[in-house]
């Protein structure tokens, strides 16, 4: 594996729960405002399920919002630039789980 890479953006928490050479597991805390930034992935898959509050998952091309609640789950597949935030009032949690050769390219 190679060494890791410094976090692209700040959130409250990212907790890694599994991590291979094609599949990483994290699960993240959003504090109220908070977001990672509009990005894509060349071939990772990003799989999104609400553990606590509600995220919301906006794509672009194809356009799309998806507000996860508890349970709730979807998937953003590459290269579709997307943007993930915790537009509410208390924090939010959700698994993500990416498959696939993970990069992070940053989009306007």
């Amino acid at each position: 594996m190679s060494e890791a890479k410094p976090q692209p953006y700040k959130v409250r928490h990212i907790h890694v729960v599994a991590k291979s050479d094609d599949v990483l597991v994290r699960e993240y805390t959003l504090d109220p405002g908070e977001a990672i930034p509009w990005h894509r992935h060349s071939e990772v898959s990003d799989h999104y399920y609400g553990l606590e509050g509600s995220v919301l998952i906006e794509t672009r091309n194809p356009s799309g919002r998806r507000d996860l609640g508890v349970g709730a789950s979807t998937i953003v597949t590459p290269p579709t630039v997307h943007h993930v935030s915790n537009p509410g009032t208390r924090p939010c949690r959700f698994l993500l789980i990416q498959v696939g050769k993970y990069d992070f390219v940053k989009a306007d």
